[in-house]
């Protein structure tokens, strides 16, 4: 009804016009294409000025997510979210129009339900802020922001650091920076399941809580970063390599998106 309104309005209430100037913004099919599952799409990224961004922008085939005119628009929403934040996106301007329209507009030309994903910006005047962007087939497919505190951002092996594990976290996964970060309930739904697992294979019964927590300690390995194996080094965890750079330097921070994964 919005949409119908607006178009009125910019066509001074001549319906005919009024119509065309829906089908020109590609927002008179957009009621057919919103059923569709837009589960494809690109990923860009961002550091600019000690603000980086990652923006997911989705369509319905991987077709129209490796197009430059696709590739393009989640570039320019990439660097609107740097420059601007990503609070009340869709109100932005962007070639003369809000972000909204624009996505319409680029729905309609590209016939697809396209739509914005996940959004994330980090902003750090004293750290430093690093990304990368796994491509595959000529599209960016994961997204990584990493925010190193506690050293000197003019510091190039602290960037380099920085930049090795966003490209470590981009092919190992971890959900989160640290085992203190794993909520509570679900290292417990962990550990009660390791512990009719390890009931199950017949060792002694008084060895069940030190064989459970060998295997709680495995979990954590793969869920927590600085636990991780470096995917460069594998004889040297992420947290030691943080160390290594000395004084209090610390993740604080990262944010992983991949298409197609919640």
């Amino acid at each position: 009804m919005m949409d119908c309104k607006k178009a009125l309005v910019e066509t001074e209430g001549d319906i005919e016009r009024a119509k065309d100037w829906l089908r020109e913004k590609g927002i008179a099919g957009a009621a057919k294409r919103a059923g569709r599952d837009a589960d494809q799409g690109a990923i860009d990224v961002l550091v600019e000025g000690g603000v980086g961004a990652l923006v997911e922008l989705n369509c319905e085939t991987d077709f129209v997510a490796k197009s430059d005119v696709f590739k393009q628009a989640v570039a320019s929403l990439t660097k609107i979210v740097v420059e601007q934040g990503e609070a009340d996106l869709g109100t932005r301007t962007i070639n003369g129009e809000t972000v909204d329209d624009f996505i319409k507009g680029l729905s309609g030309t590209l016939g697809e339900k396209i739509e914005v994903g996940r959004v994330v910006r980090f902003e750090a005047g004293d750290a430093v802020i690093d990304a990368y962007k796994h491509i595959q087939n000529e599209r960016g497919v994961v997204g990584v922001l990493v925010e190193l505190s506690g050293v000197d951002p003019s510091d190039a092996r602290a960037r380099e650091v920085a930049h090795d594990i966003a490209l470590h976290i981009a092919s190992a996964a971890p959900r989160f920076v640290s085992r203190d970060d794993v909520p509570g309930d679900e290292v417990e739904r962990e550990r009660d399941v390791l512990a009719k697992q390890t009931a199950e294979e017949g060792k002694p019964e008084q060895a069940w809580p030190k064989i459970v927590e060998g295997k709680l300690n495995g979990f954590f390995k793969t869920v927590a970063l600085v636990e991780q194996s470096f995917v460069k080094d594998q004889k040297q965890t992420i947290g030691a390599l943080v160390e290594g750079l000395g004084g209090g330097a610390t993740i604080r921070r990262f944010a992983r998106v991949k298409i197609g994964e919640d």
